[in-house]
């Protein structure tokens, strides 16, 4: 159970760093 746990962790980081690069972009396109 604990793997799958760490699997669905693993997952959402990714899904978190995703959406944080994004912001960037956008961020440098705005300035």
């Amino acid at each position: 159970m604990s793997s799958v746990l760490k699997k669905r962790r693993k997952k959402m980081r990714k899904h978190k760093y995703k959406k944080l690069r994004q912001r960037q972009k956008f961020l440098r396109r705005k300035s």
